[in-house]
């Protein structure tokens, strides 16, 4: 039998996973920098090595919002780092914890109706400690349109943090 690995976080009491591979990393939620014109899903930017990284609201893009701006709850949220193959450049998506990366039986997994979800971004669903999960997919969670505005969104990000380079 075929294990999987994959890490399993909560957003908003919603337990979501990815597949292990699809992370780059696992990061504490950082100072994050907002300029006015962003979109709500899109919860700012951070810089990592001179890399302007947007980090995405997956409770706003999933339509589960819970109370805003709680300072105390953020110090606990998580960041997971993924690289966008569909668009140029890395992301990060903003969970409220990762809770575990875990080995399953890929045999565990039950699919999904595509149409059940937006863009088809649930993958397949698995009961992981009793609790059912959503497996997500990351070339799946954005749709064309919002992929494209991020990369430019990124764009615009990575040249203002350019013009803060100081030069070697």
């Amino acid at each position: 039998m075929a294990s999987l690995q994959i890490i399993v976080f909560d957003v908003c009491g919603t337990a979501c996973a990815l597949h292990r591979s699809a992370a780059r990393e696992l990061l504490p939620l950082p100072r994050l920098w907002r300029p006015p014109v962003l979109p709500r899903p899109v919860a700012g930017f951070f810089n990592l090595g001179g890399h302007a990284v947007p980090v995405l609201r997956l409770d706003v893009l999933f339509g589960l919002q819970q109370g805003e701006g709680n300072a105390e709850a953020d110090l606990y949220r998580h960041l997971i780092r993924v690289d966008r193959s569909s668009v140029q450049g890395m992301a990060a998506l903003l969970v409220d914890r990762v809770v575990d990366v875990a080995s399953i039986d890929a045999s565990q997994l039950s699919s999904v109706d595509e149409e059940g979800t937006l863009n088809g971004c649930v993958e397949a669903e698995v009961t992981w400690n009793g609790r059912l999960v959503h497996l997500l997919s990351v070339e799946r969670i954005l749709l064309a349109e919002e992929q494209q505005v991020l990369t430019e969104l990124g764009r615009q990000a990575q040249n203002r943090l350019s013009e803060w380079t100081v030069p070697a």
